[in-house]
């Protein structure tokens, strides 16, 4: 298969004027953030409605997953349907981004923009998709296989979800953020898989990325104490060759540095005194 290539980039997709947008939305960047990570019931239940709303768009997109789509008519899916249910794409206008949501193919590892590229038989796709409803973000992505996917591939694929279980279950409160990536970095490892390390989880809540750093390594540097109430992002992204990357000129396509694939999966967490509730199920 040939490298992914740069394609046609369609005009910008409408959002209803009655949509709140976030206040980002086509500045240069967002505001710091200064809250709180540990969230109040009123925003808890906020971010279960927008996270919710997330993983139904994930999932609807995902199922149009196939050989022969575009990968702009992914985000057409997923822009109508988010719009359709109240909800802005926290991606459109964040710090320039063309799109409502990211399609990353095979070694391309993240941030992918929508564009004419047709999705071909034995594809690995990404697609990430987040929902700005009522003040709050909710961030999810899984990576979906189009048509017959070779083996490496689809093992590829299926161990990176396990990858995401195994972290979201090491989640516990008294815990330190870095432990997440340990059990990441160990389990890929086994397969001799490239983790990716400059591309993180994130704290999330009334601010799409709220500072809070949840690396996939193994790091003493990020040693936060995980407390309940928390809300993040856990998205292991495994390559199989190397964790090293290059941007392309669009300063967003990330791609792997030797052009094997990477797959990815992301869920909003909510820390409760058990361990983890994911926010991002349909």
């Amino acid at each position: 298969m040939s490298p992914v290539a740069p394609a046609v980039i369609s005009p910008r997709r409408a959002v209803p004027a009655g949509i709140v947008r976030p206040e980002y939305v086509d500045k240069p960047a967002p505001a710091p953030f200064t809250g709180s990570e540990v969230k109040d019931a009123e925003t808890i239940e906020k971010m279960r409605i927008a996270s919710r709303l997330a993983a139904q768009a994930r999932e609807l997109v995902g199922a149009a997953v196939a050989p022969g789509i575009t990968t702009d008519e992914l985000d057409r899916l997923g822009h109508e349907f988010l719009c359709d249910h109240g909800a802005y794409p926290s991606t459109l206008g964040y710090r320039g981004f063309p799109k409502s949501l990211c399609s990353s193919i095979n070694e391309v590892i993240c941030h992918g923009i929508p564009d004419s590229t047709v999705v071909q038989d034995g594809d690995i796709v990404n697609i990430d998709i987040t929902a700005f409803l009522n003040g709050v973000h909710g961030d999810t992505n899984a990576t979906f296989l189009a048509g017959d996917v070779d083996e490496e591939s689809r093992l590829l694929v299926q161990r990176t979800k396990e990858s995401l279980d195994r972290a979201i279950k090491a989640v516990k409160p008294g815990r330190r953020v870095n432990v997440i990536g340990r059990v990441i970095e160990a389990y890929a490892a086994r397969f001799g898989y490239g983790v990716v390390r400059d591309f993180t989880g994130h704290g999330i809540g009334t601010s799409f990325h709220s500072g809070l750093v949840i690396p996939h390594f193994d790091s003493d540097y990020h040693a936060e104490e995980i407390q309940v109430g928390m809300t993040f992002t856990i998205e292991p992204m495994l390559n199989l060759g190397t964790h090293e990357w290059t941007m392309w000129d669009d300063e967003w396509t990330v791609v792997t540095r030797d052009l094997k694939r990477s797959a990815q999966f992301e869920h909003t967490l909510l820390v409760t005194a058990e361990g983890a509730e994911v926010l991002t199920n349909p």
